[in-house]
């Protein structure tokens, strides 16, 4: 890496002053405050969070995982450590940020004596993809529709970690009309919701918001592996992230 940086590990108490990446400039904004809110109980749980800055620079990167028993993605993995988000932003890119922030995961996990690292990773937008796992040593282990991939980098021999296998059911439950399923873990899900919100209403349909309040109220009834937000229409998944009008448009006619 050519230019000097730093990691910094965010907790309970420094979040306040670090924040966490996203929705730095908008701290007073719904879905800050419900992030930070979340946060404060995830910490508790073993969550981690870890922040690349560049030393007289700025923030291009972070990395968010937690014990698979307290994750929040619909994936079966006890005693391993599942990755919530990683990403790299702007002129961070291609300098081996991202690998770092995967290394420390990994030694956490050797540390914390799992069975290895989880990621939920899509071949679609708001998860990263799988290229970066796989050329850092992990394995596709299992797939879901439309598009996730699960990936694990194991330790020692455990069993291997598994999505759910009844998507089908758990979207039927939702039941007629328009359902958002969403969580505080993300930051950009209150704008999310809002949106599709409004534009269910411009069309005359019936909605409704889900609120998963737990990892495990989540991992058993989420309609998608994403798990932290989803749109479910009639029965069926519409979309596991943010939709703008005109793909709105396109997929309720």
């Amino acid at each position: 890496m050519d230019q000097a940086f730093e990691i910094i590990t965010v907790d309970a108490d420094n979040v306040d002053q670090q924040g966490f990446f996203c929705y730095m400039s908008k701290r007073k904004a719904p879905g800050y405050t419900q992030k930070h809110a979340w946060l404060a109980a995830r910490f508790a749980e073993g969550l981690t969070l870890r922040m690349v800055h560049e030393v007289g620079g700025r923030t291009v990167g972070f990395i968010e995982y937690i014990p698979g028993e307290f994750a929040w993605r619909a994936v079966y993995a006890p005693g391993y450590l599942v990755i919530h988000c990683v990403w790299v932003v702007g002129k961070g890119k291609g300098k081996g940020y991202g690998a770092q922030l995967l290394d420390m995961c990994l030694d956490d996990a050797r540390a914390q004596h799992k069975h290895g690292v989880v990621m939920v990773a899509s071949d679609g937008v708001w998860l990263a993809k799988k290229e970066i796992f796989l050329k850092h040593g992990f394995e596709q282990v299992g797939q879901a529709p439309p598009s996730f991939r699960l990936l694990v980098q194991r330790i020692d021999d455990g069993p291997l970690p598994t999505f759910p296998n009844d998507w089908q059911a758990r979207q039927a439950r939702f039941g007629a009309g328009l359902t958002v399923v969403r969580t505080p873990q993300c930051p950009y899900i209150e704008d999310a919701t809002n949106i599709v919100l409004e534009l269910a209403a411009e069309k005359g349909l019936h909605a409704q918001v889900v609120t998963f309040q737990t990892a495990q109220e989540l991992q058993q009834n989420s309609p998608s592996p994403y798990g932290v937000f989803g749109i479910v229409l009639d029965g069926k998944l519409l979309s596991y992230h943010y939709l703008q009008r005109k793909d709105f448009d396109k997929l309720v006619v």
